[in-house]
C-alpha cells in the first residue's frame, strides 16, 4: 500500500576524519535528538570516515559494527536509515550505500562512478547495477556523489522507474555551482523528487564542503536548501503532486531508448 506522504530527514554535518567511533557517536546523538516523526533519515557519503582512500586500514574493522548500528537505530526510531560507508568484500573495497529498514532488512548499492580526480578508482571497485528500493509504496533510487555527473546512468526509464532520487555526497565547496545545477537538472529530466545530502566542514586535505543539501521538486523548484551549518531538516513529499505533474506534462513518454553496456 502506498503512503501518500513520505517524510524525509536530511542530516548534514561535519565528519571526523577516519574516526568511525566518533562519527557513529555523533550521528547517534543527532538521530535520537530528532523530535519530529519521519520515515527516512539520510546520512552523507562515507559518513563514518569522510572521503578516505584508506579502506585497507579501516573497512574490515568497522563494517559489521556500522551496519549493526544502523539496524539498531532504524529499529529504535522505527525509520529507514541510509548512507554510504566503505566495505570490503572478496578482497575488494566498495563505496557502498546501505538502506536499512526498521525490521533490519537492508539493501545496498555500490557507487558506479569513482572520482578519478581523487584517485577513488585506485582504491575501490565500481558497482555496475542500479538499486530500486520499495518503501511504503514509494520507489526510491539511490546514487552516490560523482554519479550525479552522469545523466544516462541516473535516467529514469520504464524498467528503472522511480519516484525519488536519493543522493549522498562529499561534494567540495569549490564546485558548489555544479552541485546546484546538476541536482536541479536530474530532478527535471527525470520528473522525480530528489533528496541530496552533502557534508559540511574541512577534511584532512583542506578541502572545504559547503553542504547545500537539498530537496527538489520534479519541476526543478527547491523545496529546501540547507546553509553551511549542521542541518537536520524534515520535509514531507506528496506522491499525488508527483503523479499529477507527470500526467500534466508527460515528457517522459518521449524519452529516448538506450542501453548501458
Amino acid at each position: 500500500m502506498q503512503a501518500n506522504n513520505l517524510n524525509i530527514t536530511l542530516l548534514q554535518t561535519d565528519l571526523v576524519w577516519e574516526n568511525v567511533p566518533a562519527n557513529l557517536a555523533h550521528f547517534e546523538q543527532l538521530i535520537f535528538g530528532l523530535n519530529q516523526a519521519t520515515d527516512v533519515i539520510i546520512l552523507p557519503e562515507m559518513f563514518t570516515t569522510g572521503f578516505s582512500m584508506n579502506p585497507h586500514l579501516i573497512a574490515a574493522n568497522y563494517q559489521e559494527k556500522t551496519l549493526n548500528t544502523l539496524a539498531e537505530w532504524a529499529q529504535r526510531k522505527d525509520v529507514a536509515i541510509c548512507g554510504s560507508f566503505m566495505i570490503e568484500e572478496d578482497s575488494k573495497f566498495y563505496n557502498r550505500f546501505f538502506w536499512v529498514n526498521p525490521n533490519s532488512e537492508f539493501y545496498f548499492y555500490d557507487k558506479a562512478h569513482l572520482f578519478r580526480m581523487g584517485q577513488e578508482q585506485m582504491h575501490y571497485h565500481k558497482g555496475n547495477a542500479h538499486l530500486l528500493i520499495q518503501y511504503k509504496g514509494w520507489k526510491i533510487a539511490p546514487f552516490i556523489c560523482y554519479d550525479l555527473r552522469f545523466p544516462v546512468w541516473m535516467r529514469r526509464t520504464k524498467e528503472f522507474n522511480y519516484d525519488l532520487i536519493i543522493l549522498v555526497a562529499n561534494w567540495p565547496q569549490k564546485r558548489a555551482a555544479h552541485w546546484k545545477a546538476l541536482t536541479i537538472a536530474r530532478a527535471i529530466e527525470n520528473q522525480s523528487f530528489l533528496a541530496a545530502v552533502n557534508r559540511i566542514g574541512e577534511d584532512v586535505h583542506q578541502i572545504n564542503h559547503s553542504g547545500d543539501s537539498c530537496i527538489i521538486q520534479p519541476t526543478g523548484e527547491l523545496i529546501y536548501e540547507a546553509n553551511k551549518s549542521i542541518s537536520f531538516e524534515n520535509i514531507c513529499l506528496n506522491i499525488a503532486d508527483l503523479n499529477q505533474y507527470r500526467q500534466q506534462f508527460p515528457a517522459w513518454e518521449d524519452a529516448d531508448t538506450f542501453e548501458i553496456i
